[in-house]
């Protein structure tokens, strides 16, 4: 292969995977690490990709836009599934209490909710409350504030005054994008206050993120990778990415 063609290779591979470290690299096109890290800054001058540390992104990974619920309702449904299934392990026993973050992964999981649940649940999603509102063995507390159209989240002072009294066994958090350095992120200021009082509310915090947003920051961490117990993604997880979360003290739970 010559330089060329595996520059364009590698350069279509980070954007389809999301992010590829230098070893990686080197062992699926048998060069060496320094090749790589040359390839790496060609692309980059060029506009491709991103170096971050041991590897690359996207140009675009850092971003601060965010599609909306209709679109991500959408978007690897049959990872969000498999991963909301998996999730539902870590689900307290019966009397015990839970907070949902609002997300299409998060949505999964509480549609799968068996009827006769005895869980109290607190949540900052519209569509997940109005799931559980029949539910009878459900003690529902549906956060107040504004509602963000584009994620049909509730939002503000009185999300976070509530959330500031809260302890729950387990918070179930949902986020835009997740790297080491940057930790777990999103785009909007008032969804980040929120999720980071979810965060600090639980005994135990469970992402439940698919692959392609692993090695991708948004514009605003809310919690550093030392708050999250276990991360629940799917298959496609890259194996440094796995390694270096489990580094950081991650249970890493594959769908």
């Amino acid at each position: 292969m010559y330089a060329e063609e595996r520059q364009q290779a590698i350069g279509e591979l980070i954007d389809r995977r999301g992010r590829m470290s230098v070893a990686d690299l080197a062992t699926r096109y048998g060069v060496t690490t320094e090749t790589v890290r040359r390839d790496l800054a060609l692309l980059e001058r060029l506009g491709h990709v991103r170096r971050v540390h041991g590897g690359a992104v996207p140009a675009a990974a850092l971003t601060v836009t965010e599609p909306g619920l209709t679109e991500r309702e959408h978007t690897r449904a049959d990872f969000k599934d498999r991963i909301a299934a998996a999730a539902a392990q870590f689900l307290p026993s019966s009397g015990g209490s839970v907070v949902f973050d609002a997300g299409t992964t998060t949505g999964r999981m509480v549609s799968a909710l068996p009827t006769d649940v005895d869980l109290t649940v607190v949540t900052n999603s519209v569509p997940i409350a109005a799931r559980l509102a029949g539910l009878g063995s459900v003690r529902l507390h549906l956060l107040g504030g504004r509602v963000r159209g584009i994620t049909q989240a509730t939002v503000g002072d009185d999300a976070l005054r509530y959330l500031g009294m809260l302890h729950v066994d387990v918070a179930f958090v949902g986020t835009n994008a997740l790297s080491v350095d940057h930790g777990l992120s999103t785009p909007d200021a008032d969804e980040a206050a929120v999720k980071r009082r979810m965060v600090e509310s639980a005994d135990r915090v469970v992402v439940v993120a698919d692959s392609s947003k692993i090695g991708r920051r948004h514009l605003l961490s809310f919690a550093p990778l030392s708050a999250v117990d276990v991360l629940v993604t799917d298959c496609e997880i890259d194996e440094t990415d796995r390694t270096q979360l489990i580094d950081q003290g991650i249970e890493v739970v594959t769908a």
